[in-house]
C-alpha cells in the first residue's frame, strides 16, 4: 500500500475487519475518513430486543462503535442516512424474490448498489471528499492493463470475492481492500495489539438483518400471503403432503418436508402461482444447466462464443467445470460438466479461472425449471 496523505473513505460496520482495514491505511501514512450506514428505520419487522449484526436496534451499537473506533483513531466520522435505499434496494428485493419462489442473495446486492454505490454517492453530496474507498472484504483486487479485476484472498475460509463480482470497473478502480493477505486470525491479533473497541465483538451472522437465522420469522410480516398453507406435489401432481408457507423452503431442502415417501424427497421447484412446492427423488434434484441474467464481466470483456470456466452457484459451494455460451449482451446458458445439487433460481452464480473472478450473474432459471419432465430416472425406478 502507498500513501503520499491519498485521502480514503472506509466504510465503516463496526466489527473488526473494517476497523482493522481503518487502522492499517492510517498506519501506512493515508488520510482517513470514515463513514457508516445508517439503514434502520426502526419498522422493519423488528421484534423489541432482538439484536442484529448491521440492521435493527443493533444498528446503535454498530455505528457507535464505528465512532468511537474514529476517536481513537483521531479521524473523521460520518453517518450516511440509507434507511430509503436501503429498504427499497435490499429488504424490498430480498421479499419480492422470496414472494416470486426465488431464493434471493442481499449481500451482493447491497455491495454494488448501496457500500460501492449509495454509500459514496450521498458522502460525496455532502461534501466528503476522498479518491479511493477501502472496506474490510476477504478479496484483492488486481490491474491488468486498464482492466480491473477480483481474485481470491489469502484467507480461503473467509473469501468474499463471490460477494463483490458484480462491482463495475470503476467501482473497482477506487476500491481498496487493505486486509486483503490477512486471515482472520491475524486479523483480530491485530486488532487485540492496537487495543481497538471491535477486537472481542462477535462475527456478524449470514444474512444482517435477519434475526438468528429465522428467514420464515422475519418474512411472515411482510409477505403473509406466502406463509399460507398449501399443497406438497410430486412431478406428476399428486398431492404428498401440505407444507407451512413456501417462505418456508427452498430448491434442494430435503428435511422438515413432513411427508412420507418410499425414499428421501428434495424440493426441485417452487410455485408461488398455485402456491405450491414440488418435490423429488435425489436425482431430480440434481441439474446440469441453467441460464443467468443480469451478468458482469470483470476481468474479461463479454464473451462472443463459448468459453470454459469453473463455476460456484453458491458462496459455500464447491466450484465445477462449466460451459458459459452468451444468450444475449447480459445472459449466459451455463453447462456443467457434472450435474450439480439445488440449483436455485434467485442465487448468483459466478465464474472463476484459477482464483480470478471473470464475472457473474444472477440464476433465471435452472433445467428443473425449464421443463419438468425426467431428465434422470430416479434410483428406484431403475
Amino acid at each position: 500500500m502507498g500513501n503520499h496523505k491519498v485521502k480514503v473513505a472506509v466504510g465503516l460496520s463496526g466489527g473488526v475487519d473494517s476497523s482493522v482495514a481503518a487502522v492499517l491505511l492510517k498506519e501506512n501514512g493515508y488520510d482517513v475518513i470514515g463513514i457508516a450506514m445508517e439503514i434502520f428505520d426502526g419498522t422493519m419487522g423488528m421484534k423489541e430486543g432482538e439484536k442484529h449484526a448491521c440492521y435493527g436496534p443493533g444498528e446503535k451499537e454498530d455505528l457507535e462503535s464505528a465512532a468511537s473506533l474514529c476517536r481513537k483513531l483521531r479521524i473523521p466520522f460520518h453517518r450516511i442516512d440509507l434507511r430509503k435505499e436501503y429498504r427499497e434496494y435490499v429488504i424490498n428485493y430480498f421479499t419480492s424474490e422470496y414472494l416470486e419462489g426465488r431464493t434471493p442473495n442481499p449481500c451482493i446486492v447491497c455491495n454494488y448498489k448501496l457500500k460501492f454505490g449509495f454509500l459514496l454517492e450521498k458522502a460525496r453530496e455532502a461534501g466528503i471528499d476522498f479518491s479511493f474507498f477501502a472496506t474490510g472484504h476477504y478479496a484483492r483486487i488486481k490491474k491488468s492493463g486498464e482492466r480491473f479485476f477480483l481474485k481470491r484472498a489469502s484467507d480461503l475460509s473467509k473469501a468474499q470475492s463471490y460477494f463483490l463480482y458484480a462491482l463495475t470497473q470503476e467501482q473497482l478502480r477506487h476500491a481498496l481492500f487493505p486486509i486483503e493477505h490477512l486471515t482472520k486470525a491475524e486479523v483480530r491479533t491485530k486488532a487485540r495489539e492496537r487495543n481497538l473497541p471491535t477486537g472481542s465483538r462477535p462475527e456478524s451472522q449470514d444474512i444482517c438483518f435477519i434475526p438468528n437465522n429465522d428467514y420464515a420469522d422475519f418474512l411472515k410480516g411482510f409477505l403473509p400471503q406466502a406463509s399460507e398453507p398449501g399443497p406438497i406435489l410430486d412431478e406428476h401432481g399428486n398431492i404428498l403432503g401440505r407444507h407451512r408457507g413456501i417462505i418456508n423452503y427452498t430448491i434442494g431442502q430435503r428435511k422438515r418436508l413432513g411427508i412420507a415417501a418410499g425414499e428421501p424427497q428434495y424440493v426441485i421447484a417452487i410455485e408461488p402461482e398455485h402456491n405450491a412446492v414440488i418435490v423429488g427423488c435425489r436425482e431430480r434434484a440434481l441439474g446440469d444447466e441453467l441460464v443467468a441474467t443480469n451478468v458482469n464481466w470483470s476481468a474479461i470483456d463479454r464473451p462472443t462464443e463459448a468459453i470454459t470456466a469453473r463455476a460456484k452457484i453458491r458462496y459455500r459451494h464447491p466450484e465445477a467445470e462449466a460451459s458459459i455460451t452468451p444468450v444475449d449482451k447480459d445472459s449466459v446458458y451455463v453447462k456443467f460438466k457434472e450435474p450439480q445439487p439445488a440449483i436455485t433460481p434467485g442465487q448468483s452464480i459466478v465464474f472463476y479461472n484459477g482464483d480470478k473472478v471473470l464475472g457473474g450473474g444472477t440464476i433465471k432459471v435452472s433445467s428443473k425449471l425449464m421443463a419438468l419432465e425426467p431428465a434422470k430416472e430416479c434410483a428406484s425406478n431403475g
